[in-house]
């Protein structure tokens, strides 16, 4: 487990992904692991907290999804931008081992054992999917309830982030198109 591993209230998880950042999705089903980007997730309501994220279906990991019923949602840093990328383009269908090829680590946190957490990241979310067959199959949309979050302390404190004073590397990644991304930039306060 990562060293500034703080558990998030869920009634402040929202604000994880608030900003509109780029995600990993994570799961595991039959022993199988995989991992994946995904540029359009976003928080959905507050309590119980729910996000929705689109997950294409040639893609592993949707599969996974589905078959075990729970996924992780991860914000990755500025480091990972390549991971992020490397592992959003390659596929587990075909690439089996894409996830030892491009150095990802998986963690697992205290009482999840069946979702694996990537290693890096700023925030991490497990979420209980709320099964919608129709949204699912007609726009690859996935809508969850978040059932436990984590932060990096360094970053993300008393339910609020702090990308001012936190190390520039600790930023969160936004995908814009074509393999480029902007890291969060600065606060402006009103």
């Amino acid at each position: 487990m990562p060293q500034h591993f703080t558990a998030v209230p869920l009634e402040k998880s929202y604000r994880l992904l608030n900003h509109g950042p780029t995600v990993l999705v994570s799961a595991e089903h039959a022993g199988e692991r995989n991992a994946m980007s995904a540029a359009w997730a976003c928080a959905l309501d507050f309590a119980p907290p729910k996000v929705t994220v689109v997950i294409d279906k040639a893609t592993r990991t949707r599969a996974l999804v589905e078959g075990s019923g729970c996924f992780a949602l991860q914000l990755p840093t500025v480091p990972m931008a390549a991971l992020t990328k490397a592992i959003g383009t390659d596929s587990a269908v075909d690439l089996p081992d894409k996830l030892q090829r491009h150095g990802v680590q998986l963690f697992t946190a205290p009482g999840w054992p069946a979702v694996p957490l990537v290693e890096g990241c700023a925030a991490w979310l497990v979420c209980q999917l709320i099964p919608e067959p129709h949204n699912q199959q007609a726009y690859d949309l996935f809508i969850a309830e978040v059932v436990a979050a984590w932060a990096d302390e360094r970053v993300f404190r008393d339910g609020h982030w702090e990308f001012d004073t936190a190390p520039p590397e600790l930023r969160t990644l936004h995908y814009v198109a074509g393999g480029q991304f902007y890291a969060i930039g600065e606060s402006v306060r009103v």
